[in-house]
């Protein structure tokens, strides 16, 4: 018996294609598949849908290249790539701390976004680092903010990723991060700060809320002058903005923080400011090579 075998795409310039079903609630006869995903996708302009077919970057689920004119089939699977033409460019490079069979550690760069999204795709890390490896299979086990610098952890092989993941779904991590912000006298410190947290507005932010708590962070100094200090902050949980939230909710506001305690927006182009926050140290047993591994970024943070 002939098994079929589903047809992958190839990498383009650390690109991974984009998998596509199109549902049966769509078909109608005289519909192209380019004017579904010009419904479909209204963010995306029909100029730029139109340049993706004529540059031969959608398929079937066969492989074959489709065209503006390929009509509407319910039930299958197509294929794009998504580039921009006019992204930005960001200035600063990765670098790649530690690699073995399974694992990438990385020392991330202030304003490199983790993954293709919104107005940035080629300049994110993971697909620098795909076009670097030539490893399509890489994939983030956690993440950092766009504005966060620090060390981060990628996967190389599907068949482990998940016994990774699952350290920090059980807080098998011990993450420390340093921060520079705001030196209060009378704020006492090494202190432990537990705070509910919830979705704020905008949406992208968080708040803090009344309520059980649900996001713990050790917080110690490890310098200071009359303004600034150097924090060190070890996340017991994993929210969304957790740190910059808990040293806001002090009076604190971490240095070039552009979302607390209120939302600032500054041009994309501008990378005077970086955030004062970096993802210092990672450490856990590796579930693998049952070894301890620890990794430090090689920035540092300076007091003003």
């Amino acid at each position: 018996m002939n098994i079929k075998s589903e047809f992958l795409p190839p990498m383009i310039n650390g690109v991974s294609a984009s998998k596509l079903y199109l549902p049966e609630i769509f078909l109608q006869p005289t519909t192209t598949i380019f004017e579904y995903l010009c419904l479909q996708f209204t963010h995306i302009s029909q100029h730029e849908w139109a340049q993706r077919f004529n540059e031969q970057l959608i398929f079937n689920d066969a492989g074959q290249i489709l065209t503006t004119q390929s009509l509407y089939t319910a039930n299958i699977h197509i294929f794009y790539y998504r580039f921009l033409s006019n992204e930005i460019h960001v200035p600063f490079q990765h670098i790649i701390l530690f690699e073995n069979d399974e694992l990438i550690v990385v020392d991330k760069p202030h304003f490199l976004t983790m993954t293709p999204t919104g107005q940035y795709v080629q300049e994110t890390l993971l697909v620098r680092l795909k076009q670097q490896t030539q490893n399509e299979h890489l994939t983030p086990i956690h993440r950092l903010d766009r504005e966060t610098a620090g060390v981060v952890l990628f996967s190389k092989r599907p068949k482990t990723r998940g016994q990774y993941q699952q350290l920090f779904a059980e807080r098998k991590v011990q993450k420390t991060y340093h921060a520079i912000a705001p030196f209060n006298p009378a704020l006492k410190f090494p202190q432990q700060l537990s705070l509910r947290m919830e979705k704020g507005e905008p949406f992208y932010t968080m708040q803090v809320s009344e309520g059980i708590s649900n996001s713990t962070t050790r917080i110690s100094i490890l310098e200071h002058n009359d303004q600034w200090a150097k924090y060190l902050l070890q996340p017991l949980t994993g929210k969304q903005h957790q740190l910059r939230v808990h040293l806001n909710h002090l009076g604190l506001a971490i240095q070039n923080d552009s979302f607390y305690p209120k939302v600032v927006h500054h041009s994309d182009h501008d990378f005077s400011a970086p955030l004062q926050l970096l993802a210092k140290k990672i450490e856990f047993q590796d579930p693998i090579h049952q070894k301890y591994l620890s990794f430090s970024s090689q920035q540092e943070l300076t007091l003003s």
